[in-house]
């Protein structure tokens, strides 16, 4: 009797199958993942839609305002004037508060 499906037949063709499924991985990644990873490593944008690696650029550059300074004194100023509005803030709070005890202490005494 002749079987179609010996081991060693089964074993080359699960092997095959296995063989091609993990070239086919390899190369989906080399393909498709690597390159987004190496432009993302060089510090640029990767759009995957249109598989473009671009530089990014300023605001400032396109519409030609000029750069207030570097990126850290930007950072820097934000933080100042974040700062004066929670200041600014807190004061109103204790300014409420204050009010709040005034009228408490108003109607106590009544």
């Amino acid at each position: 009797m002749h079987r179609l499906l010996t081991m060693k037949r089964l074993s080359v063709l699960f092997l095959s199958t296995f063989a091609v499924l993990m070239a086919g991985m390899f190369a989906y990644d080399a393909i498709v993942v690597a390159p987004g990873d190496r432009c993302e490593a060089g510090g640029k944008w990767w759009d995957p839609e249109g598989r473009v690696c671009a530089q990014p650029v300023s605001i400032a550059e396109i519409t030609g305002r000029p750069l207030p300074g570097t990126r850290a004194e930007a950072s820097e100023q934000k933080n100042r004037e974040l700062l004066a509005i929670e200041d600014s803030l807190a004061a109103q709070q204790k300014a409420r508060d204050a009010e709040a005890a005034r009228q408490r202490a108003a109607l106590a005494a009544q």
